[in-house]
């Protein structure tokens, strides 16, 4: 029996209970298949043989949805996995909810081949499944003890391979054990042919195959599956929506990959262009170009792919378009969360794909203007999303001087004032529209700007990268002019600090300060570290008064010389000198502060009683 359900006079979902026997068949010959973004089938050999016998004693399968295409959304199709179909042969139906269940049946019950599945460690194996008729109807036994499951040669071994166990390579074997083999169940001429064999051996046989025909067979041939029939008319964004809710077996996938079985199944595009439309393929080409220029992007080998993602580049399309269409009286706000990125039309992803590029690569300027110059010293990658967009819709003026004033002075807010941790899609609208507001006039600043807050006692708990002040500070550190300590000659650009192998290193070495009776927190704590490469760090142990000596020596800088040197880090010489780090910690803590005050364009907040 078939029911239809109805929004407003329209039906947009039936519900449906078709026989299992039916259903697999029609997955067998293509009339349903996966939507593109289902990820694999991956089942494994003991979860398969318990819904064989969840099938088997006709209990609840579970309810399946499907999607009717023809319609609004538009999928490329694939075949369940084992099934092979001519490529021409398009599904009346897609799978959006039950994937892991009907390949598991389809392969066990209705294919004539070995089900490719793996074992519980995880190893590939070829399984055929039978069902041990005598422990199928005996009431005493447990149902799942009697579906078996044989290697695809149908011997079982033990003894390391060396004694056959189990053969059942041909139907002497199987009836003389009484192992019928599940792939017949719904052929009803090989079941009889089977039958004939079984029964033809004894004439005990014949009550044994009643039983089993009655309390297993039967079953399996009246099994009904409750199903779900989206109407065609769903649209594209609603239907991944609701395969997220209801998908109970597979990986949630994310936005990206959703959208490129969208794109994919793009008639329009197909039609005009004479091929479907990868966007996995457009968006492996932009960032490798993008990373290749700008490492601090991210990178892309070795099946690693860091930094900038498929989601974010999403995100700033999203919000450009967005944006145009709130300026341009089509919509009520700038927007970039999951369900506005299913919506984003393949015309308009295409048209501003490159001009998010292009805004991405300025974004890459723009950090080595910062001297942020590696992925690993980026403060926040979110935070590229809202200055990507802006930029985009800038265009050109996002380098004049009094605007790139007030895009550094939002940047360094919302690292200094760790702004961009968390969920972070409600900010990158507000930023957006704030901030080309504000670059156009409006006297009020952004909210990060606004908000932002740095306490003076934060220097001593940022400790390590996992926060981005941490980062955000070692990079202000080399923006203005920390010169390295062993290439006294070269300025800290890009390439110096990938080539040297620059990193975040501490100025007296944890094991002098402990052993000198001062906290090991202090010196875990960014006051006392800095930049620095690794020739240098190889020469930072011990008293920095020895070291010191030797750098400005194997430099063959004079000492006065080398003093001007180690105040490009906000270092007091003197105190370097002397191993005094108390008055060393003092003073750097005191001119990191206002390097952030700097940064930040306000004053950092001191409370009472808290001490440096």
């Amino acid at each position: 029996m078939r029911h239809v359900v109805g929004v407003r006079g329209r039906a947009v979902m039936a519900l449906d209970s078709p026989k299992l026997r039916d259903l697999l068949k029609n997955v067998a010959v293509g009339k349903i298949q996966l939507p593109d973004f289902q990820r694999e089938w991956k089942w494994d050999d003991e979860r398969i043989k318990a819904l064989i016998a969840t099938v088997t004693l006709n209990y609840p399968l579970g309810v399946v949805m499907t999607l009717e295409t023809g319609g609004v959304a538009q999928f490329r199709a694939r075949t369940l996995a084992g099934v092979k179909v001519d490529p021409v042969v398009v599904p009346d139906l897609l799978l959006l909810d039950g994937q892991q269940r009907l390949t598991s049946l389809v392969q066990a019950l209705h294919l004539d081949q070995p089900v490719a599945t793996v074992d519980t460690r995880g190893r590939k194996v070829e399984r055929w499944y039978y069902m041990d008729i005598d422990r199928a109807v005996d009431p005493n036994a447990d149902r799942d003890e009697a579906v078996v499951s044989v290697p695809a040669d149908r011997v079982l071994r033990e003894d390391f391979a060396r004694r056959v166990r189990l053969d059942l390579s041909t139907r002497e074997g199987e009836c003389g054990v009484g192992y019928f083999p599940l792939r017949l169940v719904f052929d009803d001429d090989a079941v009889s042919a089977w039958q004939k064999s079984f029964v033809g051996l004894t004439d005990e046989n014949w009550d044994r195959w009643a039983m089993f025909n009655a309390r297993v067979l039967n079953n399996v041939r009246e099994c009904l599956v409750p199903m779900i029939r989206l109407d065609s008319t769903t649209p594209n964004e609603a239907v991944c929506s609701v395969f997220e809710r209801v998908n109970t077996g597979g990986v949630v996938l994310n936005v990206f990959e959703l959208l490129t079985a969208t794109y994919a199944g793009d008639r329009k595009h197909s039609e005009e262009h004479g091929t479907e439309y990868s966007l996995p393929e457009v968006w492996r080409s932009t960032k490798e170009k993008l990373v290749g220029l700008y490492p601090v992007l991210g990178q892309v080998e070795s099946g690693r792919d860091e930094g900038l993602t498929n989601v974010d580049f999403l995100q700033a399309v999203s919000l450009v378009l967005s944006y145009e269409r709130k300026t341009g009286g089509s919509a009520t706000a700038v927007a970039c969360k999951r369900r506005d990125l299913l919506a984003l039309p393949l015309v308009e992803f295409r048209r501003l794909e490159p001009v998010l590029a292009e805004a991405f690569a300025w974004v890459g300027r723009f950090l080595s203007t910062q001297s942020i110059f590696t992925v690993r010293d980026l403060p926040y990658r979110t935070q590229l999303v809202p200055l990507a967009a802006v930029k985009a819709l800038l265009g050109n003026r996002a380098d004049d001087p009094e605007v790139m004033e007030r895009l550094d002075r939002w940047f360094w807010c919302g690292v200094l004032g760790e702004m961009y941790g968390g969920s972070v899609e409600s900010r990158f609208t507000r930023d957006v529209e704030q901030l080309v507001a504000w670059i156009n006039g409006s006297p009020d600043e952004p909210d990060t700007v606004v908000e932002s807050v740095f306490l003076a006692e934060r220097l001593t708990t940022l400790t390590t990268r996992n926060s981005a002040a941490y980062k955000g500070i070692q990079a202000l550190i080399v923006k203005q002019g920390a010169v390295d300590w062993s290439h006294p000659e070269d300025r800290m650009t890009g390439a110096f600090v990938i080539g040297q192998g620059v990193a975040i290193r501490q100025i007296f070495p944890a094991t002098w300060i402990t052993r000198n009776g001062h906290p090991k927190s202090r010196a875990d704590s960014i006051v006392n570290k800095t930049p620095m490469s690794h020739a240098a760090s190889r020469r930072m142990t011990g008293a920095p008064s020895a070291y010191v000596n030797v750098l400005a020596r194997e430099s063959g800088t004079p000492d006065e010389w080398f003093d001007d040197i180690l105040t490009t880090h906000l270092v007091d010489p003197v105190s370097l000198r002397a191993d005094d780090f108390t008055t060393f910690y003092a003073s750097r803590y005191e001119r990191l502060l206002s390097l952030v005050e700097m940064a930040m364009n306000k004053r950092v907040v001191r409370r009472t009683g808290a001490a440096s």
